[in-house]
Protein backbone atom coordinates (compact mmCIF):
# COMPACT_ATOMS: atom_id res chain seq x y z
CA UNK A 1 0.00 0.00 0.00
CA UNK A 2 2.93 2.04 -0.15
CA UNK A 3 2.91 3.42 3.64
CA UNK A 4 5.96 3.18 6.10
CA UNK A 5 6.01 0.96 8.99
CA UNK A 6 5.19 4.19 11.50
CA UNK A 7 2.07 4.52 9.97
CA UNK A 8 1.00 0.55 10.16
CA UNK A 9 2.33 0.42 13.77
CA UNK A 10 -0.11 3.53 14.14
CA UNK A 11 -3.05 2.01 13.34
CA UNK A 12 -2.62 -1.10 14.82
CA UNK A 13 -1.54 0.39 18.24
CA UNK A 14 -5.36 2.26 17.61
CA UNK A 15 -6.45 -1.06 16.63
CA UNK A 16 -5.02 -2.20 19.99
CA UNK A 17 -6.69 0.61 22.44
CA UNK A 18 -10.22 -0.30 20.81
CA UNK A 19 -9.55 -4.06 21.09
CA UNK A 20 -9.92 -5.44 17.95
CA UNK A 21 -6.57 -6.25 17.53
CA UNK A 22 -3.76 -7.69 20.25
CA UNK A 23 -0.39 -7.38 19.53
CA UNK A 24 1.73 -9.35 20.79
CA UNK A 25 5.52 -8.58 20.94
CA UNK A 26 7.85 -10.56 18.60
CA UNK A 27 4.95 -12.33 17.32
CA UNK A 28 2.87 -9.64 15.68
CA UNK A 29 -0.99 -8.43 15.56
CA UNK A 30 -3.74 -10.71 15.83
CA UNK A 31 -7.52 -9.99 15.10
CA UNK A 32 -9.11 -10.23 18.90
CA UNK A 33 -11.00 -13.18 19.90
CA UNK A 34 -13.47 -11.65 22.15
CA UNK A 35 -14.59 -14.66 24.88
CA UNK A 36 -18.10 -15.10 25.86
CA UNK A 37 -17.70 -13.87 29.49
CA UNK A 38 -16.70 -10.61 27.90
CA UNK A 39 -19.30 -10.74 25.12
CA UNK A 40 -21.62 -10.77 27.66
CA UNK A 41 -20.57 -8.11 29.18
CA UNK A 42 -20.78 -6.27 26.84
CA UNK A 43 -23.98 -6.80 26.00
CA UNK A 44 -24.62 -5.94 29.80
CA UNK A 45 -23.49 -2.67 29.40
CA UNK A 46 -24.97 -1.66 26.67
CA UNK A 47 -28.69 -2.53 27.65
CA UNK A 48 -27.93 -0.30 30.71
CA UNK A 49 -26.89 2.58 28.14
CA UNK A 50 -29.18 2.21 25.48
CA UNK A 51 -32.71 2.05 27.27
CA UNK A 52 -31.90 5.10 28.92
CA UNK A 53 -30.70 6.26 25.14
CA UNK A 54 -34.05 5.23 23.89
CA UNK A 55 -36.36 6.64 26.49
CA UNK A 56 -34.38 10.00 26.70
CA UNK A 57 -34.91 10.32 22.57
CA UNK A 58 -38.57 10.15 23.00
CA UNK A 59 -38.77 13.02 24.79
CA UNK A 60 -36.90 15.10 21.62
CA UNK A 61 -37.18 13.36 18.98
CA UNK A 62 -37.74 15.47 15.42
CA UNK A 63 -39.33 14.16 11.93
CA UNK A 64 -36.22 15.03 10.35
CA UNK A 65 -34.66 12.82 13.08
CA UNK A 66 -37.32 9.88 12.32
CA UNK A 67 -36.73 10.72 8.44
CA UNK A 68 -33.05 9.82 9.07
CA UNK A 69 -33.63 6.64 11.08
CA UNK A 70 -35.89 5.14 8.61
CA UNK A 71 -33.44 5.64 5.70
CA UNK A 72 -30.90 3.75 7.86
CA UNK A 73 -33.70 1.04 8.36
CA UNK A 74 -33.60 0.71 4.33
CA UNK A 75 -30.08 0.64 4.26
CA UNK A 76 -29.82 -2.71 6.92
CA UNK A 77 -32.85 -4.11 5.08
CA UNK A 78 -31.26 -4.37 1.49
CA UNK A 79 -27.69 -5.66 3.12
CA UNK A 80 -29.62 -8.49 5.30
CA UNK A 81 -31.55 -9.21 1.82
CA UNK A 82 -28.19 -9.36 -0.37
CA UNK A 83 -26.98 -11.34 2.72
CA UNK A 84 -23.62 -8.84 2.77
CA UNK A 85 -22.15 -9.84 5.80
CA UNK A 86 -19.35 -7.57 6.60
CA UNK A 87 -22.37 -4.64 5.54
CA UNK A 88 -25.04 -5.68 7.24
CA UNK A 89 -22.91 -6.26 10.38
CA UNK A 90 -21.70 -2.64 10.07
CA UNK A 91 -25.18 -0.98 9.35
CA UNK A 92 -26.80 -2.98 11.87
CA UNK A 93 -24.24 -1.74 14.32
CA UNK A 94 -24.61 1.57 12.96
CA UNK A 95 -28.30 1.77 13.78
CA UNK A 96 -27.51 2.85 17.92
CA UNK A 97 -24.53 4.67 16.26
CA UNK A 98 -27.13 6.73 14.50
CA UNK A 99 -29.38 6.61 17.94
CA UNK A 100 -26.58 7.90 20.20
CA UNK A 101 -25.34 10.67 17.61
CA UNK A 102 -29.10 12.05 17.28
CA UNK A 103 -29.19 11.79 21.24
CA UNK A 104 -27.14 14.65 21.09
CA UNK A 105 -25.08 13.24 23.98
CA UNK A 106 -21.34 13.19 22.76
CA UNK A 107 -20.16 11.48 25.78
CA UNK A 108 -22.34 8.77 25.37
CA UNK A 109 -21.94 8.32 21.49
CA UNK A 110 -18.05 8.28 22.31
CA UNK A 111 -18.89 5.37 24.72
CA UNK A 112 -21.25 3.52 22.57
CA UNK A 113 -18.94 3.52 19.84
CA UNK A 114 -16.36 1.65 21.61
CA UNK A 115 -18.83 -0.96 23.08
CA UNK A 116 -20.28 -1.20 19.02
CA UNK A 117 -16.94 -2.11 17.80
CA UNK A 118 -16.59 -5.02 20.56
CA UNK A 119 -19.74 -5.62 19.36
CA UNK A 120 -19.53 -6.07 15.60
CA UNK A 121 -16.42 -8.14 16.50
CA UNK A 122 -18.51 -10.16 18.65
CA UNK A 123 -20.90 -10.29 16.03
CA UNK A 124 -18.68 -11.42 13.25
CA UNK A 125 -17.76 -14.03 15.44
CA UNK A 126 -21.09 -15.18 16.26
CA UNK A 127 -24.00 -13.97 14.53
CA UNK A 128 -26.23 -16.09 12.33
CA UNK A 129 -27.82 -14.96 9.18
CA UNK A 130 -31.15 -15.27 10.78
CA UNK A 131 -30.48 -13.60 13.51
CA UNK A 132 -29.11 -10.33 11.45
CA UNK A 133 -32.55 -10.41 9.55
CA UNK A 134 -34.38 -10.70 13.19
CA UNK A 135 -32.16 -7.37 14.56
CA UNK A 136 -33.17 -5.27 11.53
CA UNK A 137 -36.88 -6.34 12.14
CA UNK A 138 -36.50 -4.92 15.81
CA UNK A 139 -34.77 -2.15 15.19
CA UNK A 140 -37.96 -1.00 12.86
CA UNK A 141 -40.06 -2.02 16.09
CA UNK A 142 -37.77 0.46 17.92
CA UNK A 143 -38.14 3.19 15.28
CA UNK A 144 -42.04 2.45 15.47
CA UNK A 145 -41.74 3.57 19.33
CA UNK A 146 -39.50 6.27 19.21
CA UNK A 147 -41.82 7.72 16.17
CA UNK A 148 -44.77 7.66 18.58
CA UNK A 149 -42.77 8.62 21.22
CA UNK A 150 -43.60 5.66 23.55
CA UNK A 151 -40.92 6.14 25.68
CA UNK A 152 -42.13 2.86 27.51
CA UNK A 153 -42.28 0.88 24.47
CA UNK A 154 -39.12 2.12 23.17
CA UNK A 155 -36.96 1.21 26.05
CA UNK A 156 -38.80 -2.46 26.49
CA UNK A 157 -38.27 -3.03 23.00
CA UNK A 158 -34.76 -2.10 22.95
CA UNK A 159 -34.23 -4.25 25.95
CA UNK A 160 -36.19 -7.09 24.40
CA UNK A 161 -33.67 -6.36 21.51
CA UNK A 162 -30.08 -6.34 23.25
CA UNK A 163 -31.53 -9.82 25.06
CA UNK A 164 -32.62 -11.34 22.01
CA UNK A 165 -29.17 -10.12 20.20
CA UNK A 166 -27.44 -12.05 22.45
CA UNK A 167 -29.05 -14.55 22.97
CA UNK A 168 -29.24 -15.82 19.32
CA UNK A 169 -25.05 -15.59 19.19
CA UNK A 170 -24.00 -19.06 18.82
CA UNK A 171 -21.70 -18.21 21.74
CA UNK A 172 -21.74 -21.75 23.05
CA UNK A 173 -19.55 -23.55 20.79
CA UNK A 174 -20.85 -26.71 19.26
CA UNK A 175 -17.89 -29.24 20.22
CA UNK A 176 -16.09 -28.51 23.29
CA UNK A 177 -12.59 -28.58 21.31
CA UNK A 178 -11.10 -29.06 18.26
CA UNK A 179 -9.93 -32.73 19.16
CA UNK A 180 -13.27 -33.63 19.67
CA UNK A 181 -15.09 -32.22 16.43
CA UNK A 182 -11.85 -34.16 14.29
CA UNK A 183 -12.26 -37.56 16.61
CA UNK A 184 -14.21 -39.84 14.23
CA UNK A 185 -17.66 -41.14 15.45
CA UNK A 186 -18.73 -44.60 16.42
Amino acid sequence: FHVSRTIVRQALNQLSRDRLVVLEPARGAFVATPSVDEARQVFEVRSMLEVAMVRSLCERITSAQVATLRAHLQQEQAAVARTDVPGRTRLLADFHTVLAQLSGNAVLARLLADLLSRSSLIALMYQSAHSAGHSQEEHVRIVDAIERRDARAAARLMAQHLTSVERNLQLEPRTPDLASALRPTA
